[in-house]
């Protein structure tokens, strides 16, 4: 049996090999904040989790059949949790069952037996959910699911095993079969089924009995009782060994179930927090990598900044179809970085099959998403801000799939402003004519501007807005590139300090001003 719940065709491995950029991805998509709202504490939930995301799909067929089973997860949260808590509790109870010298067949047997008979009760209660519960259920995947657990679990089947446990318990002792080997030793032992009985007595008194050979056995002889002991343990070993594989049969499906679901139950997890803060989401449209360039959202935000600040934050729209390359300019914390993080936030979870922060989003699924942030400085000063730029621009280049996305956070900046630029611009140029997709935030005004004069048709270029009083919106608008960011208003916000009594002091000169009156209070000369 297989869940099939997160491919049509094949099982879902939790111990995927995770791609070589995951560490890069975790940290400038800022993905640890999405994980924790998921898992929580749970270690197990996590993993997959991180899997499910960084493993990307490549399908859009794969994609929509995950997206199905997730509109059924949300609309049965309860029977969706149900089903995972079973997986979980039966993987739990297996454990618990005990066994000692599990060496020799007759203990392998015994406990096999009783884990069996677990087994058999989860399974009967997974019956009994498909029974009464999967009506509510309209996609693929559980549909499937559901009529495999019905048509596989049938009564017939629990009949035949309980059969099967009550015969394997042995209470009547053994039949063994056995042929002389070499040295009149006994080989071929084989488990043979008891004869059956007949069951009113006075049958039983009156019947014919077959001709027999018997051999008692004294209670002081030790050496008999271990050669007994010996021929009941290799008569019963097949079975035994047949029985524990039986097992871990059941117990691969259920650890894979668990495995298949946790995603889904993760997802259910963010969804809930989300909806705490009345923040949008929506099952994006996955386009195929060759088709027309489609990117293109509304209400788009950085789910990892709300889960961080818990509560609504500002979303962006944007039509960049036809695009092949998005560069981001304008104001010092103008959200420029929020919002390339949730263009990369919004592919990798569209591309797990999951929902997506926005109000709409639509796009094409990429072979990668590949980041190239901005890092802090070397503290051991083995090499220069520059020179790790580059090293990661040239393993990222090395291990580039066609058709991917790259995302530019200020790359190339450590250097003066003209061979950052050109830096930046051959880079981007490279991309571009290879056919990749690449956002870019930069405040390298000469590599946008000169980016912008060539009028190319496949760009598109977005600006921080900023108020007339340089307030900040956090949303990007269609513009030029312009020469300042407005730094300015950064130093105003941060040195200047605002008094009760109306003043404020520009602590580098030593002076306030009232802003009441409009005019300028300097300290008394000393």
């Amino acid at each position: 049996m297989k869940p099939l719940l997160m491919y049509s065709d094949r099982d879902f491995d939790p111990e995927e090999e995770l791609p070589w950029n995951a560490e890069a991805l975790v940290q400038d998509l800022g993905l640890e904040a999405v994980f924790a709202a998921m898992a929580g504490e749970d270690d197990f939930l996590r993993e997959v989790t991180r899997r499910a995301i960084l493993c990307s799909l490549t399908e859009p067929e794969t994609i929509l059949y995950r997206q199905a089973i997730l509109k059924d997860c949300l609309e049965n949260p309860s029977v969706v949790r149900e089903v995972y808590d079973l997986a979980v509790e039966v993987l739990g109870g297996e454990r618990k069952v005990g066994g000692f010298f599990l060496r020799y067949p007759g203990s392998i047997l015994s406990r096999s037996v009783q884990v069996l008979e677990f087994f058999v009760g989860g399974l009967r209660r997974l019956r009994m959910l498909a029974d009464t519960r999967s009506a509510r259920f309209v996609s693929e995947g559980f549909r499937r699911f559901f009529r495999m657990l019905r048509e596989e679990l049938s009564d017939g089947y629990f009949a035949e095993i309980r059969d099967h446990l009550d015969e394997l318990k042995l209470r009547d002792g053994v039949l063994i079969s056995a042929r002389l080997g070499s040295g009149n030793k006994s080989a071929d032992l084989v488990l043979r089924k008891p004869m059956e009985t007949e069951r009113r007595w006075w049958r039983r008194l009156f019947a014919e009995r077959p001709t027999t050979f018997s051999y008692t056995l004294h209670p002081r002889d030790e050496a008999g009782a271990r050669a007994l002991s010996e021929l009941h343990d290799r008569g019963i070993n097949l079975v035994a060994n047949a029985l524990a594989q039986s097992n871990d049969h059941i117990l691969s499906f259920f650890r894979q179930l668990r495995a298949e679901l946790g995603p889904y139950i993760a997802c259910l997890s963010l969804r809930e927090r989300l909806a705490e803060m009345q923040e949008p989401l929506c099952f994006p449209v996955p386009e195929p990598s060759g088709a027309p360039r489609r990117h293109s959202f509304s209400g788009l935000y950085d789910i990892g900044l709300a889960l961080n600040m818990g509560r609504k934050v500002v979303g962006n729209d944007t039509d960049a179809d036809g695009r092949s390359l998005v560069v981001i300019t304008g104001a010092n914390q103008g959200g420029k970085s929020t919002f390339l993080r949730s263009i990369g936030l919004a592919q990798l979870m569209m591309q797990a099959g999951m929902f997506v922060p926005a109000a709409a989003f639509r796009a094409n699924v990429f072979s990668q998403v590949v980041t190239h942030f901005k890092r802090e400085e070397d503290v051991t000063m083995r090499s220069g801000k520059l020179d790790e730029e580059l090293r990661r621009m040239s393993e990222i280049a090395d291990r580039l799939e066609p058709k991917a996305i790259v995302l530019f956070n200020e790359s190339f900046a450590a250097t003066n402003e003209r061979e950052g630029s050109e830096i930046a611009t051959q880079m981007v140029d490279a991309l571009v004519e290879e056919g990749y997709t690449v956002f870019f935030v930069t405040h390298l005004y000469e590599f946008a501007r000169s980016l912008f004069d060539r009028r190319m048709p496949q760009a598109l270029f977005l600006r921080a807005a900023r108020g007339a009083d340089g307030t900040r919106t956090f949303r990007l608008k269609e513009g030029e590139p312009l020469r300042t960011s407005f730094g300015k208003d950064l130093y105003d916000r941060i040195f200047e300090v605002r008094y009760i009594d109306g003043t404020s002091q520009d602590p580098s000169e030593g002076g306030s001003h009232d802003q009441r009156t409009g005019h300028d209070r300097h300290p008394p000369a000393p």
